[in-house]
């Protein structure tokens, strides 16, 4: 509950915390209306409601259309109108509710809960920010009871939904609120905008420069196949009692403490069998993910020494014919991942792992330059990278200051000056 404006003057106490006077606390049901409109018939797009993106057509979150025979059951949701799901997530632990503006018309679950905004008294993009910014999170709990179900949702009635209070301004404060907050998630979508466009290009780059089919000025020399096992030397040493950090390996983000990946360190009485890793290694694991299929392999930059298990198979280049970061690159574009898959049999173990030999996994090829021009390579796709990274670091930065504001705006803290 938001107390920051405690006994301000022009403040009241409220079930949603002290609000200015002027403005009222309403319940959900107060403010829209259920929309149970079943498609029956009509053929347009199944969709889901992922908590991070909001609307996303169900065979790109699933790989295939999951409404079946369900189908004709969904609920009938037009542009303007919102949808939420009491499935959890770690953003949104009470459900995740969404505009749908990407659409004229699409199908949702008829388990979600669907509805469209009284427009005289409230303003769509207001609540679209209130919803952002989990305004219903913490007064849902209290109507939540027993967790989750078998079925991954919430025990959540659509009665007790629509009893959670939101602040309520007028009319005009609201729409002039959702006014600046639109101008900073425009802000946002053209840098993540910018970042896409950055991160296929350096793709396009990667394909063109590590296969040779685009070469720098000044290098001509033909590339050579070598077996990665010609190239490098597996490393074994187990860390023994040294007391360095227990890591994972993401497929996303590379290593990762165990202690923050599973919420504990979970290396247990195997920890004096791990791989002592030092800078400049690489570790390889197979477990597989829908980014790397056979398995994913990083370079230990940021850190002296780290602990890995031993079922990853760790090595270190000979840097006389192997740049790291060169291969570092050759890595991130999974450029061995179709070797990998002649060597990977039947698929995944029971352990999660793929069937992998570490003998196999030293045979796969690469087609490499001279290490100059290896190092020449990776500098340009370093270049890349690195403007990525300042996009990224721009938008997380200007996404933080939007949160800020929203905590600002959406409690009456900060008001426009027409309404002060």
């Amino acid at each position: 509950m938001n107390d920051r404006n405690k006994n301000r003057p022009g403040y009241k106490e409220s079930k949603v915390g002290w609000i200015p006077m002027e403005w009222t606390e309403e319940p959900l049901g107060n403010v829209c209306t259920l929309i149970k409109k079943k498609v029956g018939n009509k053929k347009i797009t199944p969709m889901s409601l992922s908590s991070g993106k909001g609307f996303v057509p169900q065979y790109e979150k699933f790989g295939k259309d999951i409404s079946g025979k369900q189908y004709v059951n969904y609920t009938h949701l037009k542009r303007g109108y919102f949808t939420y799901n009491k499935g959890n997530s770690n953003r949104y632990p009470q459900g995740c509710a969404y505009l749908l503006k990407s659409h004229d018309e699409v199908a949702v679950p008829n388990v979600f809960i669907s509805f469209k905004l009284k427009e005289t008294i409230a303003n769509i993009g207001f609540f679209e920010q209130l919803f952002a910014a989990n305004k219903h999170g913490r007064q849902l709990m209290k109507f939540i009871n027993s967790g989750v179900r078998n079925d991954g949702l919430l025990n959540l009635t659509t009665e007790w939904f629509l009893k959670v209070r939101l602040p309520l301004p007028l009319l005009p404060e609201q729409e002039k609120i959702a006014e600046i907050l639109g101008c900073w998630d425009e802000g946002l979508e053209s840098l993540e905008k910018l970042i896409v466009a950055k991160k296929l290009r350096k793709k396009g780059l990667m394909q063109q420069l590590l296969t040779g089919e685009k070469r720098l000025p000044g290098f001509s020399k033909c590339w050579k196949e070598v077996s990665l096992g010609s190239i490098s030397k597996a490393v074994k040493k187990a860390v023994g009692d040294k007391k360095v950090t227990p890591m994972s390996l993401s497929a996303g983000k590379g290593f990762v403490p165990q202690a923050e990946k599973f919420g504990r360190d979970i290396s247990g009485k195997q920890y004096s069998k791990y791989t002592l890793l030092t800078k400049g290694c690489f570790t390889y694991n197979k477990g597989n993910s829908i980014r790397y299929p056979q398995g994913c392999a990083y370079l230990l930059e940021d850190r002296d020494e780290v602990a890995v298990p031993n079922v990853f198979i760790s090595f270190k280049l000979d840097e006389k014919k192997a740049d790291n970061k060169f291969f570092q690159q050759i890595f991130a574009a999974n450029m061995h991942g179709k070797d990998l898959v002649k060597f990977i049999n039947s698929g995944v173990r029971n352990d999660g792992l793929l069937n992998l030999t570490t003998a196999w996994f030293f045979k796969i090829k690469f087609t490499i330059p001279s290490v100059d021009e290896q190092k020449a390579i990776a500098a340009v796709l370093e270049t890349a990278d690195e403007e990525i990274r300042l996009l990224e670091a721009g938008r997380d930065a200007l996404s933080e200051q939007k949160k800020g504001l929203m905590q600002k705006l959406l409690t009456g803290e900060v008001r426009h000056p027409k309404f002060a």
